[in-house]
């Protein structure tokens, strides 16, 4: 539906809502450190969804949008997995808190995809350029917060600048390296369309300085990957260098070569980018040699001294590969991978709780498994591919710097999980459908007389978006009540009650409850829920005792020898009763103290129905 135009239409750096979502969804988001317990990154999701919803209401009012939308690999790959989402809880029994959550996910980047390849091509470019002003923001701004948390961590507050509890590491206002490395990383992609494009040139005066002004915001955030000490960081950097390399002009016979104006990076672009793994180099240089005078701590060169591979990331990857082989057509079921793999014998368990495989591709696959993952992954690479080849052939470099951050957020995303935060969702998918959209020329080949108009359907849902956070705020109080209560509050028995009626974060309060609770029907009903959600040390003991106040005392056994698997030192006084107990007699002996008499399907430690 569209609302015909009245008055004449800006371009996007005349919106103000365009530029304000992208300030509050790209910049604004990654940066803001005041969390609330106990979730210590929500707030910047919600601000990554209410950007993105201002975006997209700013770009449908200043009728920068193509009517119609279409159906394409990536968007077909988002609907089967928010289709899996919201069958999950007739299927394994998943809260619909967390199948709301993964549906808003899900849909918003489905959405933004969409607005993304619906930008009129004869504002797509500027669309990009304030995009990748949006990011270098966050780069510089996170620059500041490195240098903080690397040189003076004592200054950091918590609330204006996150704390690092690694030493002589930097870890952003997000407090995970990886997620500082990889906004790093786009703000260096970001940074090279701004002088591709012209647009340092035209502020600075001429190329030899916007080639210099390139080079200085490259060495910056190439410092501050170092100061993250991420390996997945270092591995971005050197694709700089390739994309630098491979990116030059193509030779059409022995006498022509494409010029600037077909879109190949400029040779000052080009060097800047092969120099980044030179800039790292230097950087670690100079960073070894004032660490070891000053006494500082270099958590780069200690995290070298560790090896280049991750043995953890290598075991759960293992372990997830198991699991698919125990459930090759269903998987573990959407949401549930870490209830299956807590609930699973793995004696050489990596010891840290995960809730994820951190490779995109394992946890699509082990979750839904080989039919749909498969269709999923499918879906996803066709669309993929197809932006990329759109993206590669298409006249100017605008497609190129796009499908860049996306293969970023995709390189991160086979060691981490960097998708599940919507301020890395969202912005991927911007740029994903970036890629896909029409560029100048197919403005111009459009038939004259058509009227740019305002389009409705996606100005309703990014008011949608937008309105959503807020409220969001509002029921995740209830949960923040519970773990850090005001002065004036009711008792925590009623707090949880509140907690529990929350429709998005009603879990958190399960955990409180199955831990809080005595032993007892109660306490394994609320066990068994928030264990779809996250599983510790903590929970495990209070849902083992739970089983056995119930009378599933085998259950209960099972899940202490999970619970050995984790070594965690945390158990070590409950499992330690069974040597001090040794002597006692049989009848007094605790129930974590003899092993089960079988092994259980993870779905029957999930199943259990406490009696009334």
């Amino acid at each position: 539906m569209t609302i015909a135009a009245t008055t004449p239409f800006s371009a996007p750096y005349r919106q103000p809502m365009t530029l304000l979502g992208l300030l509050v969804g790209v910049t604004l988001a990654p940066l803001l450190a005041f969390n609330q317990t106990p979730s210590a990154t929500l707030y910047n999701q919600l601000l990554a969804f209410a950007g993105f919803g201002l975006l997209t209401v700013g770009l449908a009012w200043g009728a920068s949008l193509r009517p119609g939308w279409r159906l394409e690999g990536v968007t077909i790959g988002l609907l089967i997995m928010l289709a899996a989402a919201l069958f999950a809880p007739a299927l394994n029994g998943l809260p619909w808190s967390m199948a709301w959550t993964s549906a808003a996910m899900l849909l918003g980047a489905a959405v933004v995809v969409q607005i993304g390849r619906s930008v009129r091509g004869d504002q797509r470019d500027d669309v990009l350029t304030l995009f990748c002003l949006a990011l270098v923001g966050a780069g510089l701004l996170s620059v500041v917060v490195c240098f903080v948390q690397f040189f003076v961590p004592s200054w950091a507050d918590g609330t204006v600048i996150a704390r690092t509890g690694l030493a002589g590491r930097a870890v952003g206002n997000m407090r995970q390296p990886n997620h500082l490395a990889s906004l790093l990383m786009w703000a260096c992609v970001a940074a090279v369309w701004l002088a591709q494009s012209g647009w340092l040139t035209r502020r600075l005066g001429t190329d030899g300085r916007s080639n210099l002004a390139l080079g200085l915001l490259l060495f910056l955030f190439v410092l501050c990957v170092l100061f993250s000490a991420s390996r997945t960081g270092t591995l971005g950097v050197v694709l700089l260098a390739v994309w630098g390399l491979i990116d030059g002009p193509i030779r059409l016979s022995t006498t022509r070569v494409l010029n600037r104006s077909t879109g190949r990076l400029r040779l000052g672009v080009r060097v800047a980018l092969m120099l980044t793994p030179v800039m790292w180099g230097l950087c670690w240089l100079l960073v070894a040699w004032w660490t070891h005078a000053s006494g500082h701590a270099f958590g780069a060169e200690a995290r070298l001294n560790e090896g280049a591979g991750s043995p953890t990331r290598l075991a759960i990857l293992a372990n997830a590969w198991s699991l698919l082989q125990r459930y090759p057509w269903t998987g573990s079921g959407w949401g549930d991978f870490n209830l299956a793999w807590t609930m699973t014998p793995f004696p050489q368990r990596p010891v840290a709780f995960f809730d994820h495989t951190h490779n995109l591709l394992m946890q699509v696959l082990v979750e839904l498994g080989f039919v749909v993952g498969g269709a999923v992954l499918l879906a996803l690479f066709v669309g993929l591919l197809s932006a990329a080849m759109r993206a590669w052939r298409a006249p100017g470099a605008a497609g190129h710097c796009a499908f860049m951050i996306v293969a970023m957020i995709g390189l991160h995303s086979m060691f981490e999980y960097p998708l599940w935060y919507a301020y890395f969702l969202l912005p991927a998918a911007l740029a994903l459908g970036l890629c896909l959209a029409g560029d100048a020329r197919d403005a111009q080949s459009s038939p004259s007389g058509i009227v740019p108009t305002r389009r409705w359907t996606p100005l309703v849902l990014g008011a949608v978006m937008a309105a959503l956070a807020p409220l969001t705020v509002l029921d995740y109080l209830r949960i923040v009540h519970i773990y850090a209560p005001p002065a004036d509050a009711a008792s925590l028995e009623d707090r949880i009650a509140v907690g529990q009626r929350s429709p998005l974060f009603d879990l958190q309060a399960d955990y409180a409850a199955a831990t809080v609770l005595s032993p007892g029907a109660d306490a394994l009903s609320a066990a068994q829920r928030t264990g779809h959600h996250l599983i510790d040390v903590r929970l495990m003991m209070a849902w083992a005792k739970s089983l056995n106040a119930v009378g599933e005392t085998d259950k209960a056994r099972y899940l202490v020898e999970r619970l050995k698997e984790f070594r965690n030192s945390a158990a070590d006084d409950w499992l330690g009763e069974c040597a001090e107990l040794a002597e006692v007699a049989e009848t007094l002996r605790p129930f974590q103290c003899d092993p089960p008499t079988r092994e259980y399907d993870f779905r029957e430690m999930r199943d259990v129905v406490a009696p009334k």
